[in-house]
């Protein structure tokens, strides 16, 4: 009951913070000098899938990533994850990186088909699963580093996926919520922060709605929605189960990480540019957030997908229901809120006429536009915009009571291509967004830590290895797939050291000095063509030229024993 209480009490202070965010104030400032507050977490982040390897091992269960990078067509250059990092064997030497960046916490995720193969408890434990993250916790424990574990990280067993359709099945919630207490059981007590989903926007959207991801299906229209649904439900019932039953004993929170770029209205002047900019992040961080912080839907999203589903003939809106009960319950279910943000869009009006069919993006009535100024290292979708990082935090701030913020991933890419360990665009791209973060904490946003995605270079789903976002540059051509630093390394252990930018003159010498300590990294990965070849020589090549020699030698002593015969 006081439990309760304070919920309740917290809700009424989250509605009465709430307001309406100035869009006119866009203060594109000048650097800010400073530091954070005492205490501040500064991280890296991973998954499983990207990283772990080893997806056959040890007991492990198919995953629908699996399946899905198995396919022909589906991955860049039909890349898998098979072997990826192979973080399944490497950790401790990863745990050791990060004790030498100095850092706080260190968040990944758990593969829910290598502890539990089937997806169901009642069917199987694997223990070697259990094991392998039991030691991965103590490892980071030992080494003083948080870990911040995610429960689910897109990488459903495909069993679920074959026999009830994954995620558009309401039965997920409850398998999902035995997956979420064996994790409490056995890790929960040195496991203080838990994430529930990432990107539940990216698992609806571009796994139900584009096919992009695994599953790959194309509901169109409807499955986004469905699928949206059903892991908000078992976001809040596994927040519950764990406030009932392991919150007095294990003292953690429950967060879940939600990714969003922020929308600037093309025009701040024009009120159809404002409502436009407002319905993009409504449609993209507020269909998770305000449910989880309000009880319901968006009122503008239940608006435009109730009036084009009528206008499609539909009976009811494509935008499932939540009865008052269900209101109740999924509201005021979040600890703490992770924030995943990579860029900015302009938004503008553009209305798309109920005849274009029914689809998440013609839902929104909107375009999306981006200036061609802005530097695009990497990915196609991901331009440096670092003033729309302060802007969404204080939307957040502004729209949900100012709740606990950890930044749960942020970063850039390269090209493959790109080779040079010397990355000047990723240590401005930190300096510039964290710096952004600095000035949004300085208006009052309660952000508590910051993780830079990612630790190591990974499996880029549907992008194969072809987009690297690692601090550290990970050689996927040699089988030991060994790590090299990049100078952005050196830069973000520099940000951790002085928790933040103390001053002028020693930030502008910490990316000079970066480059300087690349260039021993760049001389290494040069010749690690040639240590992958001579590898070759050693493992194939001798023993073949070996084998060789004895079956002459067994030819010749049979030729000069039937001579002699």
């Amino acid at each position: 009951m006081l439990r309760t209480g304070i919920r309740l009490l917290a809700l009424a202070l989250c509605v009465s913070a709430g307001g309406d965010f100035d869009w006119t104030k866009n203060e594109k400032t000048s650097f800010y000098y400073g530091t954070f507050p005492t205490g501040f977490s500064w991280g890296v982040g991973s998954s499983a899938y990207q990283t772990e390897g080893a997806w056959n091992t040890d007991g492990k269960g198919m995953s629908i990533w699996d399946v899905f990078a198995h396919k022909k067509g589906k991955i860049s250059s039909n890349e898998t994850g098979d072997s990826s990092c192979e973080g399944y064997y490497k950790f401790k030497d990863d745990i050791n990186l990060m004790k030498e960046m100095k850092l706080s916490h260190y968040r990944f995720s758990v593969s829910w088909p290598r502890i539990l193969p089937s997806g169901l408890r009642s069917e199987h434990v694997n223990e070697k699963g259990i094991r392998y993250y039991s030691d991965l916790i103590d490892l980071l424990l030992d080494s003083k580093i948080t870990p911040v574990v995610t429960l689910y990280h897109w990488d459903l067993p495909q069993v679920l996926q074959e026999k009830y359709g994954g995620w558009q099945n309401a039965s997920m919630v409850g398998y999902f919520n035995e997956f979420a207490n064996l994790c409490f059981e056995r890790f929960g007590n040195r496991v203080k922060l838990w994430i529930t989903f990432n990107n539940p926007w990216s698992i609806s959207v571009e796994g139900y709605e584009t096919g992009e991801h695994a599953p790959g299906l194309r509901t169109r229209g409807s499955g986004a929605y469905k699928a949206a649904h059903h892991i908000i439900k078992a976001h809040a019932k596994v927040w519950h189960t764990y406030d009932m039953k392991w919150r007095s004993k294990q003292k953690g929170l429950i967060g879940i990480s939600l990714t969003a770029d922020w929308g600037e209205p093309v025009d701040v002047s024009n009120q159809r540019d404002v409502e436009a900019a407002e319905r993009y992040i409504h449609f993209y961080l507020g269909w998770f957030a305000t449910p989880l912080f309000h009880g319901d839907y968006p009122a503008v999203m239940k608006e435009y997908i109730g009036r084009k589903s009528g206008q499609q003939g539909l009976g009811a809106s494509r935008l499932p229901v939540f009865s008052p009960q269900e209101k109740s319950y999924v509201r005021g279910t979040v600890d703490f809120l992770g924030l995943g943000h990579y860029t900015t869009r302009y938004v503008t009006q553009k209305n798309y006429p109920s005849g274009f069919g029914d689809s998440y993006f013609a839902d929104r009535d909107l375009a999306e536009l981006v200036d061609p100024k802005w530097p695009d290292p990497g990915s196609e979708w991901l331009y440096s915009v670092p003033w729309g990082f302060r802007r969404l935090l204080n939307f957040v701030k502004t729209q949900y009571g100012n709740p606990m913020i950890y930044v749960t991933e942020n970063g850039v890419s390269e090209k493959m291509l790109c080779t040079d360990l010397c990355d000047d665009w990723r240590m401005q791209y930190f300096r510039e967004y964290i710096n952004e973060l600095l000035k949004a904490v300085r208006d009052g946003v309660n952000v508590k830590g910051y993780t830079a995605w990612s630790l190591l270079d990974g499996f880029e789903w549907d992008e194969g290895f072809s987009e690297r976002f690692g601090l550290y540059f990970v050689d996927f051509r040699n089988k030991n797939k060994p790590r090299f630093p990049k100078a952005s390394v050196q830069f973000y252990k520099r940000i951790i050291s002085s928790n933040g930018f103390p001053s002028q003159r020693e930030v502008e010498s910490w990316k000079r000095k970066a480059v300087e300590t690349c260039s021993s990294s760049n001389q290494l990965l040069a010749a690690d063509p040639l240590i992958g070849h001579m590898e070759m020589v050693t493992e194939i090549v001798v023993p073949t030229v070996c084998t060789l020699c004895i079956l002459l030698s067994a030819v010749f002593f049979m030729f000069l024993l039937r001579r002699r015969l």
